[in-house]
């Protein structure tokens, strides 16, 4: 209805993919799913689900809002490939508010970055990563 009467709707949402692709497909600008109940600074909850989401939802960005309590948190969303986090409470609640926002931009910035840059595959097991040809005997 507000995307009808020209709203920007920028959707909070939880992490679930059916309903968030309901609000993409009704128009939402943007789909802002919580790493954590809002206030809690528990840091991202459940990874799994913002990963399929990120797979999932290429159309509008993905803001995570809410949950995010200190900069490895921010990374982390960001590392996950969302646009954007978007924070209060971590920043606001910090002992030192001016010098944890620092940390948070750094921490989106390093994030980002990241995500960009493309991690190294996982793997179960230890191979050897400095190669053998060249090595002087």
């Amino acid at each position: 209805m507000l995307v009808k009467e020209g709203f920007t709707v920028l959707a909070y949402t939880s992490d679930d993919i059916v309903f968030a692709k309901r609000l993409v497909d009704a128009g939402a600008s943007a789909v802002m799913p919580l790493g954590a109940p809002i206030g809690s600074g528990l840091g991202i909850q459940n990874t799994a689900n913002l990963r399929i989401l990120r797979e999932m939802i290429t159309g509008v960005p993905l803001i995570v809002d809410a949950g995010v309590g200190t900069a490895s948190d921010a990374a982390i969303a960001m590392e996950l490939g969302y646009d954007a986090v978007l924070m209060n409470t971590g920043i606001a609640g910090a002992q030192e508010p001016v010098l944890m926002a620092e940390a948070m931009k750094h921490a989106v910035l390093a994030g980002r970055q990241a995500y960009i840059a493309g991690r190294m595959p996982r793997k179960l097991y230890a191979t050897a990563s400095s190669p053998l040809e060249g090595v002087v005997r």
